[in-house]
């Protein structure tokens, strides 16, 4: 049963968890797609953007359009809880993961009793698919990251962490867009994109869109800088 909230005058959020699984967000996932699809049709009106998260969707409208009471209505008339109909892509990024770009590699192969090739191994065998974007521009959100280097935070963040890096904590993973500061830990670094400067496409990931990652040498790193 999917649970309706008013934020300010202009959105409704839509929640259809009340905590995170890979099932609830595919739910998220569809539902984004069926309103988008809608809009796409102008089977619904006045809904201008969508944001899905992790077990919901914010779904902006124009107050001048429509309102909350006809946005929830046109909702619950979509199909919710079905598969997506768009299939995820999947995108490989390469990832430097030499102790020169990946300055917490060594304290988090610790802390996972692994070696850092062990830990290494252990990212790559992850199963990692974008569940939302959020916190700054393009931070992609990643699930799947394996128990075995499910790491906190740490309680201090670094400043000047480079766009590119591959950081991991709380059982995520993300590529950084923009140097920043951050309490996760960065286990490599990567040339790929996330931001691809297309208009007509900012993001190189949609929701729901499956991530795989290749090490790569610092000399192959380096050569594509």
């Amino acid at each position: 049963m999917n649970r309706f909230a008013s934020v300010g005058d202009s959105a409704v959020l839509v929640e259809l968890a009340s905590e995170f699984t890979e099932q609830a967000n595919q739910h998220v996932v569809a539902l984004d797609q069926a309103i988008n699809r809608a809009i796409d049709e102008a089977s619904v009106v006045g809904i201008v953007e969508t944001v899905p998260a992790y077990v919901s969707v914010l779904v902006v409208f124009d107050p001048l359009v429509t309102d909350h009471d006809a946005v929830r209505a046109a909702i619950s008339l979509l199909d919710t809880t079905g598969a997506a109909t768009v299939d995820p892509s999947r995108h490989h990024v390469a990832v430097c993961y030499d102790l020169g770009v990946a300055p917490d590699l060594e304290a988090v192969a610790a802390y996972s009793r692994l070696s850092p090739d062990g830990l290494v191994e252990a990212h790559l065998s992850g199963s990692y698919r974008v569940v939302m974007y959020g916190f700054a521009p393009g931070y992609a959100y990643l699930s799947g990251v394996p128990d075995s280097i499910n790491v906190p935070r740490k309680q201090q963040p670094v400043r000047g962490v480079p766009a590119g890096s591959v950081i991991i904590a709380g059982g995520q993973c993300l590529i950084t867009t923009i140097e920043m500061p951050t309490g996760w830990s960065v286990i490599g670094r990567t040339h790929f994109r996330v931001l691809p400067d297309q208009p007509d496409a900012p993001f190189a990931f949609r929701p729901g869109d499956e991530i795989v990652f290749d090490r790569i040498t610092l000399d192959e790193y380096e050569a594509t800088s």
